[in-house]
């Protein structure tokens, strides 16, 4: 399938558009999420583009998928090169990007870009990892430390984290000291987002290893004690009522689960998201409310 099902709207009309990023270079446990974008859009006909949660259709808001950016493999700063072009090339014209991962570094790159345009940005964080250190084995771009980069652009409370269950005590003591708004263990509190955030501009970045292992295997880092598919989908929809500017989806890796219950599962929750973004961007968030 050259497109994920439903996202067949021509650019100049859509609302939000996807493109993947298919890296994994810094991956520190098990590679395999630059396959990601491809087996989206692969088993992605095996979903329907309505949702019964949402009352939606994704053939009704106007989605383009855009395709893969070509990026070299080992060269983290080029591979940010090339996201925060495409990102602020879309986000120029006025429309929501929508990142498919690949790896959480390439997260960084969509960021620098929603920042340059909207300096007054937020990021809400699903994960089951901190991603705060400040190296990992002497290396500043990692997937290990993708929000601390992104913390060094933004500054201090404005990184709302959720279902952290993975860091080092370092990493731990410094969210606590004011820099993160860290939740641990489960999405408590993303019900409330939109009242704290007000009409803030909000990146979003789901790290799919925020659900349990049970539920979603296929994933390079898993990590026991994570939520439900139902848990998630809920709070993504606390979360879409805030003002989303872009969005991504990371560290799904189709060659850790054969059975291809994690694509599956991460092609619904990408309808889902894509779902929500176009009610945001055409004012109508009282469908996700």
């Amino acid at each position: 399938m050259s497109s994920f099902i439903g996202c067949g709207a021509r650019y100049g009309g859509a609302r939000a558009v996807i493109f993947g990023a298919p890296f994994d270079s810094t991956a520190s446990y098990m590679p395999g999420s630059r396959f990601a974008p491809a087996a989206l859009r692969n088993e992605s006909g095996a979903i329907e583009t309505y949702s019964p949660y949402l009352g939606r259709d994704l053939e009704d808001i106007g989605v383009h998928d855009m395709g893969d950016l070509e990026l070299p493999p080992g060269d983290a700063e080029a591979m940010l090169r090339a996201v925060e072009r495409r990102a602020a090339e879309i986000l120029k014209d006025g429309k929501i990007p929508v990142m498919l991962g690949g790896e959480h570094l390439v997260t960084l790159g969509a960021v620098r870009a929603a920042y340059e345009k909207y300096p007054d940005l937020r990021i809400v964080h699903f994960d089951a990892h901190t991603d705060l250190r400040d190296e990992y084995l002497g290396a500043k771009m990692s997937h290990a430390t993708v929000i601390r980069r992104c913390w060094d652009i933004l500054g201090d409370g404005r990184i709302y984290q959720f279902g952290i269950r993975s860091g080092t005590r370092e990493e731990f003591a410094w969210a606590g000291g004011g820099h993160t708004n860290l939740r641990r263990f489960d999405l408590k509190g993303a019900e409330t987002l939109a009242d704290a955030l007000g009409g803030a501009p909000v990146y979003l970045t789901v790290d799919l290893d925020v659900l349990d292992p049970g539920v979603f295997p296929g994933t390079g880092t898993p990590e026991a004690g994570g939520v439900s598919y139902a848990e998630l989908r809920d709070a993504l929809k606390a979360a879409a009522r805030c003002d989303i500017v872009g969005a991504d989806m990371v560290e799904l890796s189709p060659p850790q689960d054969l059975s291809g219950v994690s694509t599956l599962t991460a092609c619904t929750l990408l309808r889902e998201l894509l779902l929500m973004a176009g009610a945001s961007t055409d004012g109508s968030n009282e469908l996700i409310k």
